[in-house]
């Protein structure tokens, strides 16, 4: 499936790079992005199956729960989402992305924050699936083997002119695929948006034998979901420059990591740069809910 590839310019960077975006979030206005290519073949597996019920996990903010949730929907199957956090169990439907995901059908479990870093591993977790029949478990961020295999598709012959390819990384899947999918003489770049993510290196091998990716982890902002001033008026500014909307959670933090790079001189300047938009954009919502509570700029879309 074909995406849109469009020039774009950074605000406040005159350079003669070409600077290309692939607008992965244009595949599908819910299950866009890294998603779409994620659940693919994880989808298509589950029906092998026959399995009825797709679970996964992810926070109050999660682009996957709310992907998973249509994806599900759209594919015959029931889903659930085992949410991080017991606090918001009385003020879920408070919040935009839950209440977007439950429209789709899901359904949800809050658990403690202490047994959510343990996923499968943590007893009162393991309870709650052993409740559940018939069910194909999609792991968070939908990152696994067959989630790789999907985000490798990004890559096509339209995209074998360029040099560099650039990603957000999560929990690696995309960046892995991207890695598998790129030719030998393109180099990946991925910009981690959590804090201290030296593991991402470790868990990227898992997936990809190729040495032709480097993490950049210098642009998280804080880490997971944390952002700054300067962040939004990057992003407003990118916006108004070119027409593009990036979210704060992922391709923001990307995109004002690639311009920092090629500012610094760390990118060669003849060569050409593909970024991909990995979607993400539902989180805008939730993100500028939090910010008007802050009296502080909001996300223009």
């Amino acid at each position: 499936m074909s995406t849109p590839i469009q020039t774009f310019q950074f605000p406040g960077l005159q350079t003669e790079q070409i600077l290309h975006i692939k607008r992965e979030d244009m595949i599908h206005p819910v299950i866009s992005g890294n998603k779409f290519w994620k659940l693919k073949y994880n989808l298509i597996k589950a029906k092998n199956l026959g399995k009825q019920i797709l679970v996964t996990f992810g926070g109050a903010m999660s682009n996957h729960i709310v992907a998973c949730a249509a994806a599900a929907q759209a594919n015959g199957f029931q889903s659930i989402g085992i949410i991080r956090g017991e606090e918001i169990v009385e003020k879920w439907k408070e919040n935009i992305t839950l209440t977007e995901a439950s429209e789709y059908g899901m359904k949800f479990f809050f658990v403690p924050r202490q047994e959510y870093r343990l996923k499968e591993k943590s007893k009162y977790i393991q309870n709650i699936l052993d409740k559940i029949p018939n069910y194909y478990l999609v792991p968070e961020g939908g990152t696994n083997t067959l989630a790789v295999k999907g985000a490798s598709e990004i890559l096509s012959e339209e995209t074998y002119n360029y040099d560099i390819i650039t990603s957000a990384m999560g929990t690696g899947g995309t960046l892995a695929g991207l890695s598998v999918g790129a030719k030998a003489y393109q180099l990946v770049i991925g910009f981690p948006v959590l804090k201290n993510a030296h593991f991402l290196v470790k868990e990227l091998l898992k997936y990809t034998h190729k040495k032709n990716f480097i993490v950049n982890l210098e642009y998280h902002f804080g880490g997971y979901a944390k952002i700054t001033t300067e962040l939004i008026d990057f992003i407003n500014e990118f916006y108004y420059l070119n027409n593009i909307p990036l979210d704060p959670v992922y391709t923001g933090k990307m995109m004002f990591g690639l311009r920092d790079m090629i500012k610094k001189g760390q990118i060669d300047k003849d060569k050409k740069i593909l970024a991909v938009h990995t979607g993400g954009l539902q989180g805008i919502k939730e993100m500028n809910k939090y910010l008007s509570k802050k009296s502080k700029p909001i996300i223009v879309t």
